[in-house]
């Protein structure tokens, strides 16, 4: 009997988080929501609810690297409150590099005729499932 895969993936920026889940086959990664940011513990309080419903054993946390393959201060600022986050909840997580999943979350969008400019939550929970999906296809590759 193979294992229930059971993570989250997250795009973190500063007004939102976008979230996505996956199927317990670990193959297809589909967005959930997007969490409007408040305060650290409403943004926590947020995920939990989720983690909790989908029980959740593990973060997957996109991380903006930079081109020439360091970390900006942005990508500083996600390791610091995925860190958080993972202390709190006491959960496992793991970064991935996200460069242009939001470019590629629009172009989905765009060809689905769902896109708007009025809507940047929908590219926020788009690019978390792209985060996931990249990380859902590498761990395949690898085992």
């Amino acid at each position: 009997m193979t294992e229930k895969i059971c993570v989250l993936g997250l795009d973190i920026g500063n007004k939102r988080i976008g979230v996505a889940g996956c199927d317990g086959t670990g193959l297809i990664a589909t967005e959930l929501i997007t969490i409007h940011r408040q305060s650290f513990l409403s943004d926590i309080e947020q995920i939990k609810k989720i983690i909790k419903e989908r029980e959740i054993t593990k973060l997957i946390i996109g991380l903006p690297i930079l081109a020439d393959g360091n970390l900006g201060s942005q990508a500083k600022q996600i390791q610091k409150f995925g860190n958080r986050i993972s202390t709190v909840l006491n959960l496992a997580i793991e970064y991935i590099d996200e460069r242009f999943s939001s470019l590629e979350a629009e172009s989905e969008l765009k060809a689905q005729r769902k896109y708007s400019s009025y809507n940047k939550g929908l590219i926020d929970s788009y690019a978390a499932k792209i985060i996931l999906q990249r990380w859902l296809d590498q761990r395949h590759i690898t085992f």
